[in-house]
């Protein structure tokens, strides 16, 4: 069954417009279709032809467009398909007639290079609001060949960011044609599952992914945050054998620095203990050689993996020195955020209450709203050293983990 905004993605290929832009909640039926309507138009139109299919990552591209895309019975029923991982380009072959979709990262302001120099048909770009300006406007600009279209989709984000002010706000000079999307649009959901997704949710995430609003990101971070449910007391027999245990660390010198022990059972996460050393309120600088030894001590005899703020290499390496397994932690700040307050929500992370500093610093932490009006997503950079080491942590579970 296909909902009639689903059918107007279809019908897309067929109106005067050059651009066609999809916004609104997740789960609500826009990508996947707009997957399949991209390439069909493609295949119709051209031959032997470029496309760009752009998420914000080659990654996520591939697991939230072409995979999908590929399981599709239509899609190998109708298409000969050859997906080239190596050099991310799908083939596409009906009898004689060939197109390649070639997938791009939007990552950061470097990822233009990526792109440049392509000549394409057609740009189909997932997230787009996740991407830089310059990422995009580059992708655009490879749209040289006759009839070339493009193709947005996206979940809502601040009302000043540069995607809604360029795009769906001028939308009529753009030539592009604009459908807004909620989770009932997709016939697909039961109900459910349209439960389960909007339980997930609280705050600016809620009237983002579940409402489809674009709304800017006001005061408290973490507002489903709740004492009486995410925080826990005393130790927990046995914790320790039913757990994999984590170290995660937010470096600082003259910031503080933060280590805290998680253990995680596949279900719950459970912050246990936290180290905290602040150098102006000790009034003592630590090295990375003290802050090394600390840490080997925190852990104790068990040693277990640790997940390190990235920026801090002379700290990993004196890390490595002593034998500790470290891995690079992701920053990825936004989705580390958002990921993190759907385990909040569900009350899948808890923290122990002699882990006062972080419990202080969560509810805390806000929104900068200066940075909001110019359409920057960011939280205030202040006593965010426990919330950040928390975020590393959250950022290495598995996708699953989230759905």
């Amino acid at each position: 069954m296909i909902s009639p905004k689903q059918k107007k993605i279809l019908a897309f290929p067929y109106s005067r417009y050059d651009a066609l832009i999809c916004d609104g909640a997740v789960r609500s039926g826009k990508t996947s279709l707009m997957v399949a309507a991209f390439i069909d138009w493609a295949m119709r139109e051209f031959d032997r032809q470029r496309f760009g299919i752009c998420g914000k990552t080659v990654k996520s591209a591939t697991e939230n467009m072409l995979t999908p895309y590929l399981s599709m019975r239509y899609a190998k029923k109708r298409y000969t398909l050859c997906w080239r991982s190596s050099k991310q380009i799908l083939e596409v072959r009906q009898g004689r007639r060939v197109n390649y979709f070639e997938v791009f990262g939007g990552r950061d302001e470097s990822s233009f290079a990526l792109i440049q120099g392509r000549t394409l048909a057609g740009v189909l770009l997932d997230e787009v609001v996740l991407m830089p300006e310059s990422f995009v406007n580059q992708a655009l600009a490879r749209c040289s060949v006759e009839g070339a279209r493009m193709w947005f989709s996206c979940n809502p984000g601040n009302p000043s960011h540069w995607f809604k002010k360029e795009w769906i706000d001028k939308r009529k000079e753009r030539g592009a044609l604009y459908l807004h999307f909620e989770m009932t649009d997709n016939p697909s959901l039961s109900q459910k599952t349209l439960e389960r997704y909007q339980a997930m949710y609280s705050g600016v995430f809620y009237d983002r992914y579940i409402r489809g609003l674009w709304v800017p990101a006001e005061g408290l971070v973490y507002d489903m945050f709740d004492p009486a449910g995410n925080v826990y007391q005393g130790d927990i027999p046995g914790l320790a054998h039913r757990s994999q245990r984590y170290i995660a660390c937010d470096y600082g010198t003259t910031n503080p620095c933060v280590f805290l022990d998680i253990y995680d059972d596949g279900q719950t996460v459970r912050v246990d203990r936290e180290y905290r050393w602040d150098s102006r309120a000790e009034q003592r600088q630590k090295t990375d050689q003290d802050y090394a030894d600390d840490l080997t001590a925190f852990m104790g005899e068990r040693w277990r993996p640790v997940l390190a703020d990235p920026s801090a290499a002379s700290f990993i390496a004196a890390l490595r020195q002593r034998g500790v397994y470290v891995l690079a932690a992701d920053n990825e700040v936004l989705d580390g955020i958002r990921r993190t307050g759907v385990l909040f929500q569900r009350r899948k992370l808890l923290i122990n209450s002699r882990c006062a500093g972080l419990i202080e610093e969560l509810q805390g932490y806000v929104w900068d709203e200066k940075a909001s009006l110019h359409g920057e997503e960011r939280p205030v950079k202040q006593r965010d050293h426990g919330p950040d080491a928390l975020r590393y942590f959250v950022n290495y579970l598995p996708d699953w983990r989230f759905d």
